[in-house]
């Protein structure tokens, strides 16, 4: 069981280690083309100028392929190369269905299993040399695509009418359950169904002429990109050198309202970062609800402080976020060194 659990974890370094240059790219271009093109009450982030929608458009490009990815490499770490183009045909189908980078994690396991399952047939010798490049990946994207298509994407789409449904129901009657909610809905998939739910309510508040739904919104959006980012500062030996680098591009990507910067760290060791960011966001978006903070700008991140009412709260409601996060992600987490001991005990145990 312990072999086991390392074995998926190691899957999952596996797909971070690779999606982590795509995310950095794509981050930093659009933070980049963002914050220097800023952002209008109404319409959030305006880019015009040439240059800086070309490099916009690249950052983009860049970022669509981060669950693919993701999902490619994690069944490369556990079918080699026959897995990486079913995993990639699943991380596309994820992003396509918006699951988000826990769909496309689910989508590489998937995709990696199902090509190592079919490599350990029994194959007449004449059919061996066709297996990794035609048979392994064709079957294993026929039946992740058919998983994604079918049984995950109406599930979805079902789960998002819902989650708004619950959103409209809940209104502005307290308006600090509501930012508790919607903060941790913001950070649990940085960019998933849960997220966009959220995002998209927020926004939508903003044509109703109500601002103080997307304020603490904006202030959750931008959490876990900067707490993770401060919690590599102040713990470093806790992640590895990869993650480390990673960081500051999360702090970059923080800066500019772009939630995904957290997801490297996220997909590396879930059980301790997302509850870590979900409380963050949840704390910092209920201290903006309770001091009315309101975005004009369907954004988020400090990047829109020009289009924020009640600036100072707003940037004190990020600070105590970003510090639980960072806080909290340190206590759970042990220095490298130590946890690979303690589960190379485990595993002699």
């Amino acid at each position: 069981m312990n072999q086991e659990l390392k074995n998926i974890r190691q899957y999952l370094m596996t797909g971070v280690s690779y999606m982590i240059p795509i995310v950095v790219i794509g981050g930093v271009l659009i933070a980049l083309a963002i914050a220097l093109s800023g952002v209008e009450a109404g319409k959030g982030a305006v880019v015009t100028n040439p240059i800086f929608k070309n490099m916009l458009d690249i950052g983009v490009a860049a970022f669509s392929m981060m669950v693919p990815v993701l999902a490619g490499f994690i069944a490369y770490g556990i079918a080699d190369r026959p897995g990486i183009a079913p995993g990639l045909v699943g991380g596309v189908l994820a992003a396509n269905l918006k699951a988000g980078f826990l769909g496309g994690i689910l989508a590489g396991f998937i995709a990696g299993y199902v090509a190592k399952w079919i490599k350990s047939w029994d194959v007449p010798i004449s059919m061996k040399p066709i297996m990794p490049i035609f048979v392994i990946p064709l079957l294993s994207a026929l039946i992740v695509g058919g998983l994604m298509i079918y049984v995950i994407g109406t599930p979805i789409a079902g789960l998002m009418e819902t989650m708004t449904a619950g959103l409209k129901a809940m209104g502005q009657g307290n308006a600090v359950v509501l930012a508790l909610v919607m903060g941790a809905m913001i950070a649990f998939d940085m960019g998933g169904p849960v997220n966009k739910v959220a995002f998209l309510f927020g926004a939508a508040m903003i044509g109703e002429g109500i601002y103080t739904v997307m304020g603490p919104v904006a202030v959750a959006i931008c959490i876990p990109p900067l707490g993770m980012g401060l919690a590599t500062l102040l713990a470093p030996k806790k992640y590895s050198e990869m993650e480390r680098e990673a960081g500051y591009g999360a702090l970059a990507m923080g800066m500019i309202g772009i939630t995904e910067g957290a997801i490297p760290f996220a997909a590396s060791d879930p059980v301790r970062v997302i509850p870590s960011i979900v409380f963050g966001s949840a704390i910092g978006a209920a201290v903006a609800a309770m001091f009315a903070v309101g975005d004009h700008a369907p954004h988020g991140g400090p990047i829109v402080l020009p289009v924020v009412d009640n600036p100072l709260m707003f940037i004190v409601a990020i600070l105590v976020g970003v510090a639980i996060t960072a806080l909290t992600v340190n206590t759970l987490k042990k220095p490298i060194s130590e946890e690979l001991d303690s589960e190379e005990s485990g595993i002699s145990a």
